[in-house]
């Protein structure tokens, strides 16, 4: 079902998609045991991603990039999560962190930053979630100060993706005594900054193998030429920008949702119960059947989704439609999985059950259910 789609109707796609998945099949998945157990992706990996093509490939080639639409980034993504392929977050890297430089950054933030990202020698982050603030952007406690031409900065920040390995992170500060939706600034803040420093790696119920960290920010101090556009237009980006993101979150739940379903399918065939394979039971194939319905509804919407951005056409309800509905019916589909699974589903060396774990931040990141029918509610 990855491959077979309208929307990827290209001479060059389904080449791409097949280098992608030998790409990771190769160099990421026998590693992913190891780095599961490590709570992070070698450093070295993002520089294979990067001599694969593989990091931004959106971008201009000005800046190292393959200057190919959002279909190409979909692709790596799907994939990713298909092969279920470690835990660089890539889209954080390629999908959201690269285009609020590529967008609001100034040339020479461009061109020092962009290159490196799209080699792999420079791993990007985003760091909006505060302890306390969880989904609102508007209560950041984390302060910018302007002290003639730099910005001091102090606070925390938690949950951020690739917080052990980035080299830089965009940071959402508070540049007003007000702040709110009017008063943040994002502003790009090199690791090896005196102040900066990384918190512990998180523990987390899934993704074990996708760094998580906390963030702390000690009198950092930054020239102003790292803000990210203008001053005070923070929440305005972020805006802007997160229809992207919540796509990206859904194009990721239905790949996993399909790989669930595909590898419970393989394992009804090959169960026997009662002298026969379970699939051959009428609750197995109802179960099956209304899996697949789903699954089908799901890629037309997201692909449909994705027609319409390519356009520029995505808008921020028509988003959280998208990743409302594809996270739910991950959620759903992951648990009837494991359940046709029997007792083997909630074994860990089983692939079902870490679907089952990694399978719910998928509601939470990028925008909470709950916030995404409150953002869909108010256009009613």
């Amino acid at each position: 079902m990855l491959k077979n789609r309208s929307v990827y109707n290209s001479e060059d796609l389904p080449i791409f998609r097949d280098s992608v998945r030998k790409f990771y099949e190769a160099e990421a998945v026998p590693h992913r045991d190891r780095w599961s157990d490590q709570g992070k992706v070698d450093r070295g990996f993002w520089n294979k991603l990067g001599e694969a093509g593989m990091l931004c490939p959106q971008l201009p080639e000005e800046y190292g990039g393959l200057n190919v639409d959002y279909r190409y980034c979909c692709v790596i993504n799907e994939e990713q999560a298909y092969t279920r392929a470690g835990g660089a977050a890539i889209a954080v890297h390629s999908d959201i962190v690269a285009p609020y430089i590529l967008e609001y950054g100034d040339e020479a933030l461009k061109q020092k930053w962009l290159p490196k990202m799209v080699s792999g020698d420079a791993v990007g982050a985003i760091a909006m979630t505060e302890p306390g603030t969880g989904s609102d952007l508007q209560g950041i406690k984390t302060t910018a100060v302007k002290d003639g031409d730099h910005f001091i900065i102090n606070g925390s920040k938690t949950f951020i993706s690739n917080g052990q390995n980035c080299d830089f992170v965009l940071t959402v500060c508070k540049t007003t005594e007000e702040g709110g939706a009017q008063g943040s600034s994002i502003i790009l803040i090199e690791a090896d900054r005196e102040g900066f420093k990384r918190g512990r790696n998180l523990e987390k119920i899934g993704m074990h193998s996708s760094d998580t960290s906390e963030l702390f920010f000690d009198d950092v101090k930054v020239p102003v030429t790292n803000l990210i556009g203008y001053e005070n237009a923070g929440f305005m980006y972020l805006m802007q920008q997160l229809p992207q993101e919540r796509l990206s979150i859904a194009m990721i739940a239905m790949a996993s949702s399909q790989r669930a379903f595909d590898i419970t399918l393989a394992y009804t065939k090959e169960r026997h119960a009662f002298g026969k394979p379970i699939v051959k039971f009428q609750n197995t194939r109802f179960e099956l059947a209304e899996m697949k319905t789903e699954l089908e509804v799901g890629w037309a919407f997201v692909d449909q989704c994705l027609e319409k951005h390519i356009k520029g056409e995505l808008d921020a309800p028509t988003a959280a439609m998208s990743k409302l509905w594809t996270t739910e019916l991950q959620s759903r589909l992951v648990d009837r999985c494991v359940q046709l699974h029997g007792g083997y589903g909630f074994m860990k060396e089983y692939e079902i059950a870490q679907h089952y774990t990694d399978s719910r931040v998928q509601r939470i990141y990028g925008g909470t259910s709950e916030i995404m029918k409150e953002l869909i509610g108010r256009t009613l």
